[in-house]
């Protein structure tokens, strides 16, 4: 069994996104870093909404591939840069009405964590790696892979790309990156 798969988007028989889709919901699925050269919006979200790990374009040099796939491995979610840069964009000038709807949604679903897993949450959300969460948080890093687990189950989430989705659709970080609900 692997534990990371390579995937691209254009397939004979079937789609990546529909490929990823489909490998997530099996139990103890290897994790997904899709390869591709488009890098539409649509096609980023669907790929983390589907549990993708990682989304990595075609031009990324192989090295840099290869070191994604390791992260991945290691439990670290990777986006190509134009990637971020492309989300970061759409995140700061959407359209206000789906963003509403969305950030409630969120908002709901968010609220379904004890404080402590809120804290986590948006520390994940914020990007931060195990070893600097339980830094700023004064936990331990068991403690945090431990409250990331349970967050990921409560949430049905399948890993930290999709808690770091949530936390942005709830509003919960303000441009920058940072807390903007009040959590520490």
């Amino acid at each position: 069994r692997p534990d990371v798969v390579l995937m691209d988007i254009r397939m004979p028989v079937m789609d990546g996104l529909t490929a990823t889709e489909r490998l997530r919901r099996r139990p103890g699925a290897p994790e997904v870093v899709v390869l591709t050269t488009f890098h539409a919006d649509e096609q980023v979200l669907r790929a983390i909404r589907a549990g993708a790990a990682g989304f990595v374009l075609k031009d990324t040099p192989p090295a840099r591939i290869v070191d994604s796939v390791r992260r991945v491995a290691a439990g670290d979610p990777v986006l190509s840069p134009a990637v971020t840069r492309q989300l970061m964009a759409r995140a700061a000038g959407g359209g206000h009405d789906d963003r509403a709807g969305r950030a409630d949604r969120a908002r709901r679903r968010f609220d379904q964590l004890a404080e402590r897993e809120k804290a986590v949450a948006v520390a994940v959300g914020r990007g931060g790696s195990n070893a600097e969460i339980a830094g700023s948080l004064y936990l331990s890093v068991a403690t945090v892979k431990t409250h990331v687990s349970r967050i990921l189950a409560k949430l049905e989430l399948n890993n930290r790309v999709q808690i770091a989705l949530l936390v942005h659709d709830a509003g919960l970080l303000d441009t920058d990156g940072e807390d903007a609900g009040g959590l520490r």
